[in-house]
């Protein structure tokens, strides 16, 4: 299937759904932008804008002949995470993924935790002890 629409930032998803909906592989697709690489770029003349518009489509049916099927393949995956430093941002992130059930490795370089935390006096907003 061809389209020569516009982007298919916006679009692609919709007509690849559509192929899935009517038994076809999704990756039998192939969108030609007109709006962006014609309307938008040559709007001032029509005949070259016509013109570039058929060898776009032309260059996108040749492409689409070409296509093949992609195949399907599910893989399970492990929710885990590297964070590498445990300053405050690290560790941080590292609480935020955990209490989401990701398992998470924590790597830091130095023999202590907390990376800049040692400098401050008092950390905000409760105004605690840094150290």
């Amino acid at each position: 299937m061809v389209v020569a629409a516009c982007t298919p930032k916006i679009h692609e998803s919709t007509y690849r759904l559509v192929l899935v909906e009517a038994g076809l592989n999704p990756y039998y697709f192939q969108m030609v932008n007109l709006r962006e690489h014609c309307s938008f770029t040559h709007s001032g003349n029509k005949r070259k804008t016509t013109e570039k518009a058929i060898r776009l489509v032309q260059a996108g049916i040749n492409r689409a002949r070409e296509l093949e099927i992609v195949p399907y393949k599910k893989l399970s995956v492990e929710k885990s995470v590297l964070i590498i430093g445990a300053g405050i941002a690290g560790m941080n992130a590292a609480l935020d993924l955990a209490n989401q059930g990701i398992n998470v490795y924590l790597v830091e370089k130095e023999a202590t935790i907390g990376g800049k935390m040692v400098q401050l006096d008092r950390i905000y907003p409760t105004d605690d002890c840094a150290i």
